[in-house]
């Protein structure tokens, strides 16, 4: 054999070898192919069945709480305006219930003057 039959000869032999390892990858490129589609697909079905119902169920909860902390915020402005004309209406009753005692006073000094 010459050296162009010996080439020949190792070249058909690589090609073999690496088809064969080819043909040995392609398979095992598709089985993981598949399983990655199975996974992605089990992926999705978990999301679509377990996690956007619990996402949706936290958004109307957190949706609801802020309805209420809201609507309880505009009440809670309306108490704050109560609560100033309630003190400014107490300080101005006391200061005539004060001023009432006062003459009552001065009256009852007067009559015990009188008696």
């Amino acid at each position: 054999m010459d050296n162009n039959e010996l080439l020949l000869a190792i070249s058909n032999l690589v090609d073999a070898k690496l088809e064969a390892y080819t043909k040995q990858v392609t398979a095992e490129i598709q089985d993981v192919r598949a399983d990655l589609g199975k996974e992605i697909r089990d992926i999705k079905v978990f999301q679509e069945n377990v996690i956007l119902p619990r996402l949706q169920n936290i958004e109307a909860s957190y949706l609801s709480t802020y309805a209420r902390y809201r609507d309880g915020a505009d009440r809670m402005e309306a108490a704050y305006g109560d609560i100033d004309l309630l003190k400014k209406v107490v300080q101005k009753h006391s200061g005539d219930l004060q001023e009432h005692g006062e003459k009552l006073q001065e009256h009852d000094e007067k009559l015990q003057k009188l008696a």
